[in-house]
């Protein structure tokens, strides 16, 4: 009797091992995350508590399928962490779905990873590392403030409302790095069904280099309704010193002419021990018969309780023409998880 128990008592041992093993190596799903929360006086003359960067809710996965070959998932949830809103402000309610940061999955191997959903485009997912402040700064970086400036990824696809950065029904690919440099498309080909959406398709390509100190980006895009945006980054890395330079040109098609905005970026990061110093200089030019040009000037410095926790400070002011200047400021304090 006793064998007969130990028996059962193996196989059951057994049997379990042998279920949640290949579980537990082959597949895994991550929740990560920021909150941002600042205190600050916005360039609306208003003093606000909200977040100066972004706040977000990710769940990651991963499946491995073996031979180098795994299937990824991504959903990203977008709040307001002063609120605790599932967008960005109380004017977005209902017009950005509930995974506004991202919803894809696709596959990952030696060829690089393809992906189908809602994701940012060659632009948003890789000019970040152009600007010291990542594009993520509302109050000092001239880069969130002025790139793009003409050119939404499609006019329509919030609710009828445009979309700055992210492509709805989109296939993403991003190739593997090969001596240094790699390749990035975005696209789609279904068409819009929202009134005023244009009939063309939305295309993508971005070249980068990341080799020793250097990195360089170029890349060009365009969107269903014809408008179009190029943009060459930049950056060069000595020690914990950072220089970076970009120019952004983007073009607007309207009914009966295109306007077109060119912008000029450059800046700096610097850290020393556990503080990292920011500065960036903005030029803009819209192209307009009246008030055409905008200057941006933005400081800032971090703070770093941990790898994961910092608390900042950010300022900024801007200057359009025959408009006067316009000045914002505030602390905050960033956590990612």
């Amino acid at each position: 009797m006793k064998s007969f128990n130990f028996s059962v008592t193996a196989l059951a041992i057994a049997l379990s091992a042998a279920l949640s093993a290949p579980a537990q190596a082959q597949s895994s799903v991550t929740l990560s995350g920021t909150i941002d929360m600042g205190l600050y006086r916005d360039y609306d003359k208003m003093n606000k508590i909200g977040q100066i960067s972004r706040s977000d809710l990710t769940f990651s996965g991963v499946e491995d399928l073996g031979g180098g070959l795994a299937v990824t998932f991504k959903l990203k949830n977008r709040f307001s962490a002063d609120t605790g809103i599932g967008v960005d402000t109380l004017a977005d309610v209902g017009k950005k779905p509930f995974f506004h940061g991202e919803s894809t999955v696709g596959l990952k191997g030696g060829f690089g990873s393809v992906q189908l959903g809602r994701r940012l485009d060659v632009l948003g997912n890789n000019d970040w590392g152009f600007d010291p402040w990542y594009n993520f700064d509302s109050v000092a970086s001239p880069a969130w403030s002025f790139w793009h400036w003409n050119y939404a990824t499609d006019r329509t696809s919030n609710n009828g409302n445009a979309e700055y950065g992210r492509l709805n029904n989109g296939i993403f690919y991003d190739s593997p790095s090969m001596g240094g440099f790699s390749v990035h498309y975005s696209g789609a080909f279904e068409k819009s069904t929202q009134a005023g959406a244009g009939t063309g398709n939305n295309n993508g390509l971005a070249l980068k280099y990341g080799g020793g100190p250097i990195a360089l980006m170029l890349a060009s895009t365009k969107n269903s309704s014809g408008d179009t945006d190029t943009f060459a980054g930049a950056k060069y890395t000595v020690g914990n010193l950072e220089l970076m330079g970009a120019y952004d040109k983007s073009k607007f098609k309207g009914t009966t002419s295109t306007s077109t905005a060119k912008v000029y970026t450059l800046g700096t990061s610097y850290t020393m021990g556990l503080m990292r110093f920011m500065a960036s200089y903005g030029h803009l030019d819209t192209g307009a018969a009246v008030n055409p040009n905008a200057n941006m000037i933005g400081l800032g410095a971090q703070y770093f309780l941990s790898k994961r926790t910092n608390v900042y400070a950010s300022l900024g002011n801007k200057k359009f023409d025959g408009a006067g200047s316009l000045a914002a400021y505030g602390v905050g304090i960033n956590h990612s998880f």
